[in-house]
C-alpha cells in the first residue's frame, strides 16, 4: 500500500500497578508497543504513537492527542491486562472507529518454567471480553484482530520462543491488519472526495437514480453538480498544447484500430472524431482542476447533433484518461458506481466502469463490459480505440474504447440502494478468463465467479442469486480479490454488504 495522508492512532494499553511488582516488564512490553507502531508504518499509515497507557489520566491525554491529529482509525494495541475504564477515555471522544489488537508474543507458554511475570507479558486474552463489553454498552464500534505478534528477534528476559513472523497465526493477522487499514484509506478517500455530477442520468433507468444528500450522509462524499456549460466553456479554451498532450498521452495509452471485422458500426477512428475527442479531453482535464474533483459521473442525450449532443458524445477518451489518472469517471449518470469505482481504485485494483453483458453457458461465464471509460491500469495488453458508427441506445458517435480486464483474479463491486432508503454494497470474487471476444468498440471481459479458475460455475444460478439483492445494473470491475478488505469497509461505515 502506497503511503498516504491517513493517520491512524495508537496506543498500548498495560497496568500501572505491574510495574513496580515485575521488573522489566513494562519496559518489555512498551517494546512490542514500539514493534506495532513500526510495522503499521511499513503498511503506509502516518501512526500517532502515544505509547504506554496504564491508567486513567494517561488515557485522556490519548484522546485529546488523537482528537487534535484528526486520526482517521484508533488502534489499541492490548500487551497485557488493563482495566477497560483506562481505556475508554481514549477513544470514546475521537469518535473513530476502533481496533483492538490482541497479538500474543509467543505460540505457547514455557509452561514449566513460566512465572508471574512471563504470563503477564503473555495474558493478551485476558481483557479482551472486558474491554469489548465496556465499548459496546458505551456505543463504540470496535474491532478485533486476534493472533501473534511476528517478532523476528528474541525478546530479552523472555522465556518462550517469541520468534514468530513466519507463524500462520501471525501473517494471518496482520493480513488482516493491513486490510482494515486499506479498508480506512479507501473510508478517508470517500470521506475527502469531490464528484463532479455532469448533466444528468439516462431516463428511466430506475436503479440509478441517486439521492445527492443519502451519498454525502452515508459516505461523506461531496457532490459538486455541473452543467454542460461548464465543459463548453473549458472546451473553448483549450490551446494546441493541451490537445497535443493529450494525443501523446493517447498514442501512449491506446492502439488506433481498424475497421471491426464483425461489426460494421465499429470502425477504424476518423481524424474528426480523434481531434474531438482529445480537445473533449483537454476540457475535462481543465473541468476537473477547476472544481478540485475526484471523480465525475456524466451522461447528456443533446439533441439533432447540438453542442451539447456533441459533447456529451465526446467524453469517452477523456474520461479513461481521467479514470486513468485517479479520477473515476461513470457514465450514464451513475453516481453509485462512480463511488463503487472509487473505491477499488483508492486499493489500487482499478475499478472499471461495467455491467453484465451476456451469459456464455458452454464456457460457463459471464460477460461483462461497457461502451464507456475503461481503467486501462488493469487492461490485459494494450486498450483499443475505435470509432462508432453511433452509440446504442444513445444520441451521437464518436470514439469508444475496446478493452478487456487483466487475466486473473478479480472482484465486482456495487453499490445499490435498498427499500429503506439505505446504501447496500454488493461484492462478488472472480476470475478473468482468456477466449473469444467481441470486436464491437465496447470493453468486455469473460468472468466466472468460482472460488478457482477452473470451477464448475452455475451460470443461471449465480445471476438468480445476484437479482435478488436489488443491484444496480452496472458494477465497478477490478482486479484482485478485495472481498476481505471491502468488507471490512462496510463495517467502518455501518452500510450493509452481501458477498456471493
Amino acid at each position: 500500500m502506497a503511503t498516504s495522508d491517513f493517520k491512524v492512532g495508537l496506543f498500548s494499553i498495560g497496568l500501572a500497578a505491574y510495574w513496580p511488582q515485575f521488573q522489566g516488564l513494562e519496559e518489555r512490553l512498551t517494546g512490542y508497543g514500539t514493534f506495532v507502531g513500526k510495522r503499521l508504518q511499513t503498511m503506509g499509515a502516518q501512526v500517532i504513537d502515544v505509547g504506554m497507557v496504564d491508567d486513567q489520566p494517561k488515557a485522556v491525554a490519548a484522546g485529546e492527542r488523537f482528537i487534535s491529529e484528526d486520526v482517521d482509525l484508533v488502534i489499541c494495541y492490548v500487551t497485557t491486562y488493563s482495566t477497560s475504564s483506562q481505556v475508554i477515555p481514549a477513544v470514546q471522544r475521537v469518535n473513530r472507529p476502533v481496533l483492538i489488537l490482541n497479538l500474543q508474543p509467543t505460540a505457547q507458554l514455557n509452561y514449566a518454567d513460566t512465572n508471574t511475570g512471563e504470563w503477564l507479558a503473555n495474558c493478551q486474552a485476558c481483557c479482551i471480553p472486558e474491554i469489548a463489553n465496556a465499548f459496546d454498552r458505551s456505543g463504540i464500534q470496535f474491532h478485533t484482530v486476534t493472533g501473534l505478534l511476528g517478532l523476528r528477534e528474541q525478546t530479552e528476559g523472555a522465556l518462550a520462543n517469541e520468534v514468530t513472523h513466519n507463524h500462520p497465526a501471525a501473517k494471518n493477522a496482520w493480513a488482516e491488519i493491513e486490510q482494515w487499514l486499506n479498508a480506512t484509506k479507501s473510508l478517508r478517500t470517500l470521506q475527502k472526495s469531490r464528484i463532479g455530477f455532469l448533466g444528468h442520468t439516462y431516463p428511466g433507468m430506475l436503479d440509478m437514480y441517486s439521492d445527492f444528500t443519502q451519498h454525502t450522509g452515508f459516505l461523506g462524499t461531496h457532490i459538486e453538480i455541473l452543467e454542460m456549460d461548464d465543459l463548453q466553456e473549458r472546451v473553448d479554451a483549450v490551446t494546441p498544447t493541451e490537445i497535443d498532450t493529450i494525443r501523446e498521452q493517447t498514442a501512449d495509452m491506446f492502439a488506433i484500430s481498424e475497421n471491426s471485422p464483425s461489426d460494421p458500426l465499429a470502425k477504424k477512428p476518423d481524424e474528426a472524431s480523434l481531434d474531438w475527442a482529445y480537445r473533449v479531453a483537454a476540457g475535462l482535464n481543465r473541468l476537473t482542476t477547476d472544481f478540485d474533483l475526484q471523480g465525475l459521473t456524466y451522461y447528456y442525450r443533446g439533441l439533432n447533433d447540438n453542442a451539447n449532443e456533441r459533447l456529451g458524445a465526446g467524453l469517452i477518451l477523456g474520461c479513461s484518461l481521467l479514470t486513468a489518472q485517479h479520477i473515476p469517471c461513470s457514465g450514464e449518470g451513475d453516481l453509485k458506481n462512480c463511488m463503487a469505482m472509487k473505491v477499488l481504485d483508492s486499493l489500487g485494483a482499478g475499478g472499471s466502469y461495467t455491467e453484465l453483458y451476456a451469459m456464455d453457458f458452454e464456457d460457463q461465464l459471464i460477460l461483462m463490459g461497457h461502451d464507456g471509460p475503461f481503467h486501462v491500469a488493469i487492461a490485459q495488453g494494450k486498450p483499443v480505440l475505435r470509432g462508432l458508427g453511433l452509440y446504442h441506445g444513445k444520441r451521437g458517435s464518436g470514439i469508444s474504447v475496446e478493452a478487456h480486464v487483466q487475466e486473473g483474479p478479480i472482484t465486482i463491486l456495487g453499490l445499490t440502494q435498498t427499500r429503506d432508503g439505505a446504501l447496500k454494497w454488493l461484492i462478488a470474487e472472480g476470475w478473468s478468463l482468456p477466449g473469444d471476444m467481441m470486436r464491437i468498440g465496447n470493453t468486455n471481459s469473460r468472468i466466472r465467479f468460482t472460488e478457482n479458475p477452473n470451477d464448475e460455475f452455475d451460470v443461471a444460478n449465480w445471476m438468480n442469486r445476484w437479482a435478488e439483492q436489488g443491484p444496480t445494473h452496472h458494477v465497478a470491475l477490478g482486479v484482485g480479490h478485495q472481498a476481505n478488505t471491502l468488507t471490512k469497509l462496510a463495517k467502518l461505515q455501518n452500510i450493509t454488504c452481501t458477498t456471493m
